[in-house]
């Protein structure tokens, strides 16, 4: 498979992770380099955008927590190296290219024919913060009023309003689970988590762990 030249950990005695770089492309066999070609060609308008995108600082930042995420080496910080990154990215986890338009902005509709994103994951909020990662995302609705850095949501959870101005807010590295739903005027503290299939009606202090319907709290980081 292509993802074996994007998953190794480095050797070396921090525990750090190599970038992905074009080091990586040297070590790839002629049937990888042939997928990453012909994926390169069809991101080609994509990778214009990401270089030069007005907000490209944040989908650097997306990138970067994704390679966390999943575990993969961090791209380099060259342009080469966080090409080659996106390419992987965008070709294998079509729960980014939601992330990648939405972070492209009027741009991102102009791009989704040529590589679609998910239909039914939608992510609305007045601000954004950088690393947003999605893990699997199908069926997941999240309108929030502002949603923090480093978010993590899975998939069929749904975060909406109960009317026009009563829109949940999140914080910073909150987690929300499979099948979880946040609704109304309600603060998800920094560093929470929200467990699968739990309704959150009530605020989450920070570093809280919530289960259940209702929610309530199992833990206090």
């Amino acid at each position: 498979m292509w993802r074996a030249p994007f998953a190794g950990h480095s050797g070396s005695s921090n525990g750090l992770r190599h970038s992905w770089s074009w080091r990586n492309w040297l070590r790839m066999d002629h049937y990888n380099k042939l997928l990453l070609f012909l994926s390169g060609m069809r991101l080609a308008p994509h990778i214009l955008l990401m270089l030069f995108s007005s907000n490209r600082e944040m989908i650097w930042a997306d990138l970067d927590r994704w390679s966390e995420a999943l575990h993969l080496p961090k791209p380099s910080h060259d342009s080469i190296g966080r090409i080659f990154f996106f390419v992987r990215i965008m070709s294998f986890f079509p729960e980014y290219r939601n992330v990648f338009y939405m972070r492209a902005a009027r741009y991102g509709p102009l791009f989704k024919i040529l590589c679609r994103p998910i239909a039914d994951l939608f992510i609305r909020a007045d601000s954004i913060g950088p690393g947003l990662f999605v893990q699997h995302g199908y069926g997941t609705s999240v309108w929030a009023a502002t949603i923090g850095k480093n978010f993590w949501v899975n998939q069929l959870v749904t975060v909406g309003y109960t009317n026009e101005t009563d829109h949940p807010t999140i914080g910073d590295n909150v987690t929300i689970n499979t099948g979880a739903t946040v609704v109304g005027n309600v603060c998800i503290g920094n560093n929470s988590k929200v467990a699968a299939n739990s309704l959150v009606i009530d605020n989450v202090p920070p570093g809280a762990t919530v289960i259940g319907v209702p929610a309530k709290i199992v833990w206090r980081g």
